[in-house]
């Protein structure tokens, strides 16, 4: 047992918490029986405070990170602590693949199905949680096997819930056949945002994974300009050397805390001009490796250090296509108002799950890296808020660091079925978090 200063990936809002490592199933019932608030952890690479409990006790996964054989099938069984980093490296030789992925390996299992990660294939795959057979899940009153024919209240409120529910132990999941190790890639630059939107509602359908970097630092008829890249599995006769290599450790470390200010609008107006202008007009079936396609960012650790001491948050929002103009005005506020957007990614969403707190809903999701420092900022992230809720939509609990409960109880209109299994299966409400008491999500 430690007392530690936990942060969220984005280096904001730290909880000051009693952290112990959790090793088995029993290891969780004890540790959840003597506390009295208590949520589970496992990276910590969710941006906010959804994995902290100021003074309770927080349950570190990493001590449940066993994993089982791969059936012929690409089934499965993998302890919640252990990372899709973890998984990659026995699983790829093999010729599997996870069959949704964020943009960081760095991710636990738990964490992957508590958050119902996507990627970029929700819009062909669904999120994580749609892909997950079946797992286990210590709450207060028990623990059980739950699966979406067992329990499936259960199951599906635990699906996106943030831990809200119970410590997952363990998950069987099916995993995705691939039989190299990359991904065959088409990239096309666009001058401006209806242009990208365009192609990806035409062409997307044609492909497994789509992603497109938005420059929100541009203005008129350039705003928005964007790079598209979209691809699919790469087969044997498609490469010239196949292969089928697992993930390599990064190549860089930011080894030190940067001054903050150093990602600004000046450097960050510089390093999209560079960027766009390095990515070609158009390029057709590069062959790029599972880690540069889908994790580039891993290629660096502690890559967050670079927004400095004051940090940075990230503010993802999902809107339907019916409420497409949204992403629009989104990116034109803030191309007007001068705040600093490292990374925007645009993504398309297919439909959604059963369950009532998962993100995804069917049309556009628009994430953006904003850095800490700029007064303009909180008023700037209250107009888009605004904005969201006008288009029925919502944000990313994983991504949130400072949306206020009022919009959080319009944005997720599902919330009161969800504090009626709260109730049921954790009637003293023992798990809890900062983002839980922040956004009001469950009582006290």
């Amino acid at each position: 047992m430690t007392r530690e200063l936990l942060y969220g990936w984005g280096l904001t809002a730290p909880g000051n918490c009693e952290v112990h490592v959790v090793h088995d199933e029993a290891h969780v019932i004890d540790e959840m029986n003597k506390a009295t608030r208590t949520i589970a952890r496992g990276l910590g690479r969710s941006y906010g405070d959804p994995a902290q409990v100021s003074g309770g006790v927080v349950l570190n996964n990493r001590g449940l990170c066993d994993i089982g054989r791969i059936s012929e099938t690409g089934v499965v069984t993998v302890g919640a602590g252990a990372s899709i980093d973890e998984l990659l490296q026995l699983s790829t030789p093999l010729g599997w693949f996870v069959p949704v992925t964020p943009g960081t390996r760095q991710v636990t299992i738990g964490g992957a199905i508590a958050a119902d990660v996507h990627g970029k294939n929700h819009h062909v795959d669904g999120s994580f949680a749609n892909h997950v057979l079946s797992m286990r899940l210590v709450t207060p009153t028990g623990a059980h096997t739950i699966s979406p024919s067992k329990n499936p209240e259960l199951f599906w409120g635990t699906v996106g819930a943030m831990g809200l529910t119970g410590v997952i132990t363990e998950a069987t999941i099916q995993m995705t056949p691939i039989a190299t190790d990359s991904v065959l890639v088409d990239t096309d630059r666009y001058s401006n945002l209806e242009a990208v939107m365009t192609a990806m509602l035409e062409g997307d359908d044609n492909y497994r994974y789509s992603v497109a970097w938005v420059d929100c630092m541009t203005k008129g008829k350039n705003m928005g300009r964007a790079i598209l890249t979209r691809g699919d599995h790469a087969t044997v006769d498609q490469v010239e050397k196949p292969t089928l290599i697992g993930p390599q450790p990064p190549k860089l470390s930011v080894p030190f805390m940067p001054p903050s200010g150093l990602l600004n609008r000046a450097s960050v107006r510089l390093f999209n001009e560079a960027w766009f202008r390095y990515a070609p007009q158009h390029r057709e079936k590069e062959v790029q490796s599972l880690s540069t396609f889908f994790h580039p960012l891993d290629g660096v650790s502690n890559w967050n250090r670079m927004y400095g001491k004051r940090g940075f948050l990230q503010y993802q929002f999902a809107v339907s296509d019916a409420h497409s103009d949204t992403v629009v005005d989104v990116i034109k506020r803030l191309s007007e108002s001068g705040v600093a957007s490292f990374l925007a990614v645009l993504k398309r969403f297919g439909d959604g799950n059963a369950s009532p707190l998962s993100f995804p809903i069917p049309g556009w999701t628009l994430a953006l890296d904003l850095p800490i420092g700029s007064p303009r900022l909180p008023g700037v992230l209250d107009e888009l808020d605004e904005m969201v809720v006008a288009a029925g939509g919502r944000l990313y609990f994983a991504k949130d660091s400072r949306l206020s409960p009022e919009k959080a109880q319009v944005m997720y209109p599902r919330l009161a079925e969800f504090r009626k299994l709260k109730d049921r299966i954790d009637p003293e409400h023992k798990l809890t978090s900062d983002l839980a008491r922040r956004l009001r999500l469950v009582g006290e």
